[in-house]
């Protein structure tokens, strides 16, 4: 059964009231009505307003409760201080869901935000779902839905597009009619009061009719929704999205317009690459992709091919690429050989295949085939400059013969304006992306085939805590933490930095405070010649600027006196300083050390962040930095370092042994635990981190806390939540010891498996129909899951060494936030043993820790057996009012 999203009676209406509706023309009630009449609304269409009886001929009533039949859809017209009633009104009726759509509220001053809040507080205590308000509506044209005042409708197509701006869906519809693409659904959001991006991605992901998902965001309001839907949508669907406020500026216009938080743009960008997502800077890059995508434009890898009659456009397709890390694919030696049959001696022999300027189409034709049919070659772009001997439309047309039955993308670019004119219509007529220059067609293919790339960072789980030999002391780094902010302290000194660090296993160069110069010497003589010292101050951050820092210290006099200096320079300079004393540690010596820096920061939308780059002195000046969201693991460290400009001086250069790359690999990991179990840190910073052939070490650090208040999850802190190992359990039965674990990504040919292996009365207990193999979006969303907003547990045993699932249970957070639905599945073998009723024990204990406050679950009236089961579990049944084959059980987890 495939169960109806919440969500459905906003996008898919059976029936739809215009409140507001007006005979006056251009009044906002007059548009609306005559949209859903021109859209061909296969429902049933009411008019509200005391001022007509019908409204362009659709009766009209005084109020939604006079309308004779519960609404799915109520859309409001008419001015903000009107609406906060006429929403009351609406869940008095039973209305299902609300779009406001005119302005006046949160953006016009503190009237507005009262009744904003108002608006939404009567929606809340009804029920109903809000889209809006300042929003331009949806659209749904396979349903003749246009809930919207935008001019001219959508044409029907396979495109989800969802906006904060409603000026920008009313461009994109405006562009999208005379290049004939097509959309499944537009949804502007408006303010967002209630539903937001999360939910209507969401929506978009279980959409048949969605075959591809753009967003515009110029803000985010809950992090951890956005972008587990995000991931959940681009696991089964090319996800493309614009995001203004890039610069400061921008930043504050799009605050003031959406109310949402933008953050720092390089972790917005970390974070859609570990979501999946393409991210498209302009609308040129949006208008080329849609056009793509609707002509099913699908690379399977980025690995391109340029074939161009000219040389210079092939070099300006090489170079986009290589700013776009797009690798020109390398052409085996057959296909070389293959050319050099067809070809003039004085062809390029590399790629880009330069076919010389006196190309005809069969030269065009011949080349297309042989590139296409290249390994190494995963797209390819055609380039053609109307030169003497080329005839532009008659390439074109034997490239459209060709592309017909090609399994890698073509796309072309004709350069010129008249004699190219009529072969650019042979391509859009074929639906074949084209364009007037190289750049934006290899960013097309760029954006495009960077949702493949993408998935193997989406498919990532890391845990929070490595399973190491030598795992790290949580607590001990929890305590030192305490004990600063029992004393009103935020910022670490020295030491207790690296108290922190050395609970998590990472390197250090050990530290101790002097307080005077003769105790300087003392500690120095103790450490071992030569020192360094630093300023040990909580007012001071960049210790070296305020002569705070003394360096290859050799002799004790040299201490005695670097001491007395280091305190009059600092004093001098900051005399409202806090000094504590001098912090004095062995002088690091690595001759082949490189300094670099790795850090951590709260992005106030993003939560936890992890910086790498270069480090030393200079880190501000050099701006060499890659971010990413926690947590990782060794393939995403090992992204995370390829992304920065240092990591080309990382391997063995002139005289330089390479670096033990394990050893920076492994402190990234660490910091990526740290912020993951001590969500109290704000600030962090290890700079230099000094790595050499043998290893690395942390040789200054610095770190700042925050109070935080308790969370029923550990890891609400964080945008993407880690694998849960702290929940794997293992259980004893007499047929011997079962693993019971959350489910990961890795398993999906366990799933499978499992699947494949259930007998058909099985399979239509729990999916309801009685297909023979889970479809692969299923498989992805059966085992690709956030674990925050759903859990999922499987049963595994060992048999001759490889692992069998013989079980899974799982639930679902439902919208309101509080409850959470559940299914269970256990192999035919394994039924009637007691393991339904431990993995239920898992989950339903998972759940209560989460706060969820109830557990539900859907059965068919005739599974005797489940019903017997989930009763003596607790639950209470009831019959669906509206289906007699159904049976509702609800379970209370709190109180």
């Amino acid at each position: 059964m495939n169960e109806q999203h919440y969500l459905t009676p906003l996008f898919e209406p059976r029936s739809v009231a215009i409140v507001g509706a007006s005979e006056r023309e251009l009044a906002l009630g007059n548009i609306l009505v005559r949209n859903m009449l021109e859209a061909g609304f296969k429902g049933k269409l009411f008019a509200v307003n005391p001022k007509y009886e019908s409204v362009l001929g659709v009766p009209c009533y005084k109020s939604v409760e006079d309308i004779p039949q519960r609404l799915d859809l109520a859309v409001i017209t008419t001015k903000a201080d009107r609406v906060p009633a006429i929403v009351d009104a609406c869940g008095r009726a039973g209305t299902k869901s609300v779009i406001v759509l005119p302005s006046g509220f949160s953006d016009s001053g503190p009237r507005g935000r009262m009744l904003e809040k108002n608006t939404y507080e009567n929606a809340r205590r009804h029920r109903i779902r809000l889209l809006g308000p300042n929003c331009l509506g949806v659209l749904r044209p396979e349903l003749g839905l246009n809930a919207s005042f935008a001019d001219g409708g959508a044409i029907k197509g396979s495109i989800g597009l969802i906006s904060q701006s409603g000026a920008l869906c009313s461009a994109i519809l405006d562009w999208a009619r005379p290049n004939n693409v097509g959309f499944s659904s537009v949804v502007s959001l408006g303010t967002s009061v209630d539903i937001d991006f999360g939910e209507v991605l969401e929506y978009m992901v279980s959409d048949s009719r969605t075959e591809s998902i753009f967003l515009y965001v110029e803000g985010i309001k809950d992090a951890r929704r956005f972008v587990s839907a995000l991931r959940a949508a681009a696991r089964v669907k090319p996800v493309l999205l614009i995001k203004v406020g890039r610069h400061p500026a921008g930043s504050q216009a799009a605050l003031l317009h959406s109310g949402a938080m933008v953050g720092e743009d390089a972790v917005f960008d970390a974070a859609l690459r570990r979501a999946g997502v393409i991210r498209l800077y302009n609308m040129g890059q949006l208008f080329a992709a849609a056009n793509a995508l609707f002509s099913h434009f699908r690379p399977r890898g980025n690995r391109l091919a340029v074939i161009t009659n000219g040389g210079g456009p092939g070099v300006m397709a090489a170079d986009r690429a290589a700013d776009l890390r797009i690798p020109m694919a390398q052409l085996t030696d057959a296909t070389v050989a293959k050319l050099n049959e067809v070809l003039p001696a004085n062809w390029s022999h590399c790629n880009p295949i330069d076919i010389i300027g006196d190309a005809d189409p069969d030269r065009y034709a011949k080349t297309l085939d042989i590139v296409l049919s290249d390994e190494n070659v995963e797209g390819v772009l055609t380039i053609l400059t109307p030169q003497a001997m080329a005839r532009p439309t008659e390439v074109a047309e034997r490239i459209v013969e060709i592309e017909r039955s090609a399994d890698k993308p073509v796309f072309t670019c004709w350069m010129g304006e008249q004699q190219v004119r009529e072969g650019r219509k042979r391509f859009e007529a074929a639906g074949i992306p084209t364009f007037r220059t190289p750049e934006p067609a290899v960013e097309l293919f760029g954006h495009i085939s960077a949702y493949y790339r993408n998935q193997k960072l989406l498919v990532q789980t890391p845990s929070s805590l490595s399973s190491d030999l030598n795992p790290p002391s949580v607590e001990s780094a929890r305590l030192v933490i305490e004990t600063a902010l029992s004393e009103r302290r935020k910022n670490l000194n020295e030491m207790e930095s690296k108290a922190l660090l050395a609970a998590f296993r990472i390197p250090i160069a050990q530290t101790v405070v002097a307080r005077s110069a003769t105790e300087a010497m003392v500690l120095a003589e103790e450490l071992g010649l030569p020192v360094a010292m630093k300023i040990d101050s909580p007012s001071i951050t960049h210790k070296a600027e305020l002569g705070g820092v003394r360096l290859n210290l050799r002799g004790l006099a040299a201490v005695r006196s670097a001491y007395q200096e280091i305190l009059e320079e600092v004093k001098k300079k900051r005399p409202d300083a806090i000094i504590n004393g001098v912090a004095i540690e062995p002088m690091v010596i690595k001759p082949y050390g490189r300094e670099l820096m790795v850090g951590a920061f709260r992005d106030p939308v993003f939560g936890p962040v992890i910086t790498f780059g270069e480090g030393g002195a200079h880190v501000e000046i050099q701006k060499d930095r890659a971010v990413a969201l926690p947590p990782l693991n060794n393939y995403l460290v090992k992204d995370l370092i390829k992304s920065t400009r240092i990591s080309t001086l990382l391997g063995e250069y002139r005289n330089m042994p390479p670096i033990n790359m394990e050893s920076l690999e492994f402190v990234l990991l660490r910091i990526s635990e740290m912020v993951c179990e001590l969500p109290w840190i704000r600030e962090m910073d290890i700079n230099p981190l000094i790595v050499d052939e043998h290893g690395a070490v942390a040789v200054d650090a610095r770190i700042v806390v925050d109070n935080i208040a308790p969370t029923a999850d550990r890891y609400d802190h964080m945008a993407i939540h880690p694998y849960p190992s702290h929940l794997i359990t293992r259980i004893s039965m007499p047929e011997g010891e079962i693993t019971v674990r959350p489910i990961k990504p890795e398993d999906a040919e366990l799933e499978v498996e499992f699947v494949r292996k259930l007998s058909p009365e099985t399979k239509y207990l729990r999916f309801m129909n009685t297909m023979r193999e889970l479809p692969p979006a299923m498989v992805a969303r059966l085992t690709q899951i956030d674990y925050d907003r759903e859990m999922a547990f499987v049963a595994t045993i060992e048999e001759e060494g490889v692992e069998v699932e013989i079980g899974v249970a799982r639930y679902a957070v439902n919208p309101d936030g509080e409850t959470c639905e559940f299914a269970i599945v256990v192999a035919e073998d394994w039924q009637h043993r007691g393991l339904a009723r431990r993995l239920m024990g898992v989950l339903i204990e998972t759940a209560r820790n989460r706060g969820l406050h109830a557990m539900t679950g859907i059965f068919l009236s005739n599974n005797d057996r489940m019903l017997k089961f989930v009763q003596s579990l607790g639950f209470v049944l009831t019959n669906d009012p509206e289906d007699n084959t159904i049976k509702h059980g609800a379970l209370m987890l709190q109180g």
